[in-house]
């Protein structure tokens, strides 16, 4: 199985106290989500910042990459479709693998941030892997197979879902529908709604995956009385 390539920047601090994997949408690259990591980093010091390119060439825009195709944007079939994502679900899964041995963290120092497509996938690969990571940021995508979850899920993370009300390329409604799925297998699971933003992050809710990525990673310590 051929190895993701990766695009890293490193710690605020030099220290690998956490990682944070950024899973890109349908069409683009790693480093159309790495571009994150600036204004994250400052607030996440100890954090790594990861993001892998999808194993494919993607058929509607040959310069990006796809974690699967997409039947009604590249005329490929559902059974084409399926094989793809079960295809990256494994090469993610290596990738996760190998950068927890590789920089010697623990299952619950990493974080999973997904938009659109790289959402579907964060959202299907977390709740089937052997140990829980820290939590999972979804922007604007959907839950793959939500009839699927409680049989096949193996463990529990919290679950952050934001999704842009304009959204013109994946409806608003899946936010709703992925959160009751999850709160259904009992799922930690939040949702923000971003006020006036289609398909894309907006700064506010850039703000709100902030705050949640900082308790679940550990940097908002309970104060002691």
């Amino acid at each position: 199985m051929a190895e993701l390539t990766s695009h890293m920047r490193d710690s605020v601090s030099g220290r690998a106290g956490s990682a944070v994997v950024f899973v890109h949408g349908y069409g683009a690259d790693g480093n159309d989500l790495l571009g994150l990591a600036d204004p994250l980093g400052e607030h996440l010091p100890d954090t790594l910042c990861f993001a892998p390119d999808a194993p494919e060439r993607c058929i509607g825009n040959p310069m990006g990459f796809q974690w699967f195709p997409i039947p009604w944007i590249d005329g490929s079939s559902e059974e084409e479709a399926r094989a793809g994502m079960m295809r990256a679900v494994d090469e993610l899964n290596d990738y996760l693998d190998t950068l927890l041995v590789d920089y010697g963290l623990e299952p619950d120092q990493l974080a999973l941030v997904g938009f659109s497509q790289g959402t579907m996938m964060a959202l299907h690969v977390a709740p089937r892997r052997e140990d829980p990571v820290a939590c999972v940021v979804g922007f604007s995508g959907r839950l793959l197979e939500p009839e699927m979850l409680e049989d096949e899920m193996r463990v529990k993370m919290p679950v952050l879902l934001l999704h842009g009300e304009e959204d013109e390329v994946v409806p608003p409604q899946s936010l709703p529908e992925a959160g009751q799925a999850l709160q259904a297998a009992g799922f930690e699971t939040y949702a923000h709604i971003m006020r006036g933003t289609g398909h894309g992050i907006s700064p506010d809710g850039l703000s709100v995956a902030l705050a949640f990525l900082r308790e679940k990673l550990g940097y908002e310590r309970p104060t002691r009385g």
